[in-house]
């Protein structure tokens, strides 16, 4: 049996579910479902991590973020950022460096797929791009 699928999340996915923003939370819910379910193996990257909480806090309270938190690494794994994730990512010359720092996080994780709302953001693109809903289908193309 091959492995499991390795999906690194971008942040705004997981903001469709958490900000029930329409007409992202379904598709996004979703994907982030098949991690949750250990369909795939899901990634966050560090400081995505540090900006959730940032904005849960802000909009909600700091226990409400570690919360939030403590329930996603339930079944996301912690892409790090270290010096070469930066360097790396300075070298791809994205126009949004952070998108750019997602980017290597899913190379330097092994990440099959990057899932994203904005894939035009991610390119040239080492690892495969995929928005929440085309990963959906993806994987309802599978033998379960």
């Amino acid at each position: 049996m091959a492995a499991s699928p390795g999906v690194l999340f971008d942040l705004n996915v997981i903001l469709d579910v958490l900000q029930a923003r329409q007409p992202f939370v379904e598709d996004s819910g979703r994907s982030l479902a098949h991690a949750e379910s250990g369909k795939i193996r899901g990634w966050v990257a560090a400081h995505s991590i540090t900006t959730l909480h940032y904005l849960v806090s802000r909009d909600q309270s700091a226990q409400q973020a570690g919360m939030i938190i403590t329930s996603l690494l339930q079944f996301l794994r912690v892409a790090s950022v270290e010096q070469s994730t930066i360097e790396q990512a300075l070298a791809l010359g994205y126009r949004d460096f952070e998108d750019a720092v997602q980017m290597i996080c899913a190379l330097q994780a092994k990440a099959d797929y990057l899932t994203t709302r904005n894939p035009k953001d991610f390119q040239p693109a080492p690892v495969a791009v995929l928005q929440p809903a085309e990963l959906n289908a993806l994987l309802a193309g599978q033998v379960e």
